[in-house]
Formats: C-alpha cells, structure tokens, sequence
C-alpha cells in the first residue's frame, strides 16, 4: 500500500492506493498555518489511515518548493511557514521510515504519466496554471531529475518570445527575480491582465465566460494570454520534444485552451511539425495527491 500527500491549500489531503493505483481511502484535515502543527497533522493522518486499512504504507508528499539537494531543507516555497524547514527528514523522524517528498507539479506531472491523461505517453510535460506556476517531465514513468532542484522550478524561468509593447514590462516575482514565466501565467497575472484592458479582476472561469458573451475585454486579455501559454510551451517543445502537454489547476479548466493553444505554438516551434498534444488533467486537484503516491513506483 503507498499513501501519498498534499500540503500548500487549506486542507492537507491523503490518498491511499493499492500498488495499481485503485485508490482505497480519502481523508482530509484543516491544514494550520504552522509547521509543527502541519507535521504533527500528517503523522496523525497516516497513523489513522493505516489503523483503518489494516497495513503500513510508503508515503510521499507533493508540497510548493522544493528540497535541497545541498543542505535538505525547503526552499523556493509558496508558503512562508515551510520556507526552510527540514521537512523530509522530520517527517522520517516522526514516522520512523524513509519519506519520499517532491514538489507538487512533480507530483502531478508523475500522476498524469502513470495513469492519468498522458498514459502510456513515453514523456509527459505537466504543468500546474493556478496561484502560482510550475511544471516537470516525466520521461518513461519516471521524473527527470536536475543536478539543482531549482532548476526544475518552470515557472521561475525567464518568459520566452517577450514583446515589451504588447506584454508590458517585466513584473517582478516573489522568488526575487523578474519575468518568471509564473507573472504572466498565473491566475493572478491574467486577472490582472484583464483589469488593465478595461474588464473586471476575476477568476479565470469568470473571465471565460465573460469573453464567451461578448466583452471585449476580456476575449482580448484571454487570447494574449493563450498567446503567453504558447510561447512558453514552445520553448519546451524546442528543447524536449514531449509527446502530451497536460494542465492542472484553475485555469486548465478553460476548454477553450486545448484547440486555440496548439494553434499558436506552431508560430514559436523550431520545427514545422509538432506531434505534441494539449490534454486536460484526468484527476483533477486529487492528481498531485496521487503522484505523491506514486513518487514510491
């Protein structure tokens, strides 16, 4: 049995599966601001999970950030309280056991891979389109790993194919940098985006639906930003050639993306033919809970 986990909303989530995937429990518990209390959260959480199916497990855990492969703590993460903290091995302390733990557009990438959307595909991009920005390659089942975890963060990439005049200038990122690919893919960034033509400061579903009955504004503030997603998934077609491309968070949810995003890229691709395909996730938010259990495959 392998449990896998999800820190970074207001919940931490659990998943257990069986060794092919077919989930076995569902739990979730009110995620505190603060990291004693979120370790000592998933130690209860998994001590309930296996008192209840009768078996020890392997856990994994997708989290925002990623560890360090030089000193083992949390670094690059959304969350403050976590920025820092050796979460890995106080979770093995804790739980008397090696703990596998990744950051979560890993996970999700990792899940799509295995069983989701991009199954059977022999590399997968995953890429998450929410709060924040992130994405990873799966080649064959497995994560490719970087010499430097960092590396690995997409959305803290510089944006390619940059037109100041229509993009405006370059915002600056909580990673410290500026033009992360994260400013102008984020959900925020679009809604921003869409305040700045005229429209409103909305979810993405809202804007969608908005451009679908007829505002100007925010049709144009979608069809730059499919632009944006275009660009930066060139960049990742030139270089890895993956065989799907699936999306994950808020704004995965706009259909509208999977044919007009393909279109685009075609103008930013080294080469003229692209065999890539756009897919929507196949477990939603439960996908990067998922490839935290998967991370023991």
């Amino acid at each position: 049995m392998r449990i896998g986990l999800r820190l970074g909303g207001p919940e931490i989530e659990l998943l257990a599966l069986t060794e092919n995937g077919r989930e076995l429990l569902r739990q979730r518990a009110p995620a505190p601001a603060d990291y004693d209390a979120v370790v000592a959260a998933v130690v209860q959480l998994v001590a309930a999970a296996e008192a209840e199916l009768g078996s020890p497990a392997c856990v994994g855990v997708a989290t925002p950030g990623a560890v360090s492969p030089l000193s083992g703590a949390m670094e690059r993460s959304s969350l403050p309280w976590l920025e820092g903290r050796k979460l890995k091995s106080d979770l093995q302390q804790k739980l008397a056991r090696e703990v596998r733990v990744a950051n979560d557009a890993n996970c999700f990438a990792l899940s799509e891979a295995v069983d989701g959307a991009a199954r059977r595909a022999a590399c997968v991009f995953g890429v998450l389109l929410g709060t924040g920005v992130g994405g990873a390659i799966v080649a064959r089942g497995h994560l490719r790993h970087d010499l430097d975890a960092s590396t690995r963060e997409w959305g803290h990439r510089p944006m390619p194919f940059v037109r100041a005049a229509e993009d405006g200038p370059a915002q600056a990122c909580y990673c410290g940098h500026r033009g992360c690919i994260e400013t102008y893919l984020s959900a925020g960034a679009l809604a921003r985006d869409c305040a700045g033509r005229g429209g409103a400061e909305l979810e993405p579903d809202a804007i969608a639906a908005r451009a679908a009955s007829g505002d100007t504004a925010c049709e144009a503030s979608l069809a730059h930003y499919e632009d944006l997603l275009a660009r930066a998934f060139a960049q990742v077609i030139n270089i890895v050639q993956p065989d799907v491309i699936v999306l994950g968070g808020r704004i995965a949810e706009l259909d509208r993306l999977y044919a007009n995003v393909p279109k685009l890229w075609q103008h930013y691709v080294f080469s003229g033919r692209v065999s890539t395909r756009l897919e929507k996730n196949l477990h939603g938010v439960a996908s990067r809970t998922r490839g935290a259990a998967w991370l023991w495959d």
